[in-house]
């Protein structure tokens, strides 16, 4: 499946502003912003935390598989989807990440 089909099966995520990612040093690593260019990557990890609780080299592994065609993209161009880079880092390094959501006002 396409990487846009994919998206239509994840969970919402209009509630959000943002994911944090933290290290296991407690040092936020990248934030993912719920804005055009990061929303698909956001509901994308956003999943990927409620699935398996936090970013681990098997919820890259399967952030990749989602991402379809652009983690394909991502290995030919590297640096031109960081937030899929950072999951093919993880899969090789085997450090998880915590996901820290940050909500909408009033949620």
């Amino acid at each position: 499946m396409a990487f846009a089909d994919n998206l239509k099966q994840l969970p919402g995520v209009s509630h959000l502003v943002a994911l944090q990612l933290i290290d296991g040093e407690g040092k936020v690593v990248a934030t993912i912003e719920n804005r055009p260019g990061q929303a698909g990557s956001l509901a994308v990890y956003n999943h990927l935390a409620q699935l398996y609780g936090a970013i681990t080299a098997e919820a890259a592994r399967k952030g990749l598989e989602l991402y379809a065609e652009r983690a394909a993209d991502a290995q030919a161009h590297p640096g031109k989807h960081p937030d899929i880079d950072r999951l093919a880092t993880l899969v090789a390094a085997g450090r998880p990440l915590r996901v820290k959501q940050l909500f909408a006002a009033g949620e």
